[in-house]
């Protein structure tokens, strides 16, 4: 399950960029950063990488402010 999740994030990320590219909207490269640490987060918690719990920590809060950021400027343009 946790690699069909890992697969939809990437596509989510794709989708993302997408929208910052040709749709010329910033908020999608903030999209497709949050998605892109979530990869990252999850193939560290599916394989054993070398990678501390701090970091981790530090990805997934990463993920959260970059979400907001994008769902800050969706709101106001909305």
């Amino acid at each position: 399950m946790l690699l069909i999740s890992i697969l939809l994030e990437m596509v989510v990320a794709a989708l993302g960029i997408a929208l910052a590219v040709r749709k010329k909207k910033k908020y999608g490269w903030f999209i497709a950063l949050t998605f892109i640490l979530y990869i990252f987060y999850d193939l560290a918690n599916l394989f054993p990488l070398p990678v501390s719990q701090d970091l981790l920590s530090f990805v997934f809060f990463a993920a959260t402010a970059s979400i907001l950021w994008a769902i800050w400027n969706i709101f106001l343009e909305a």
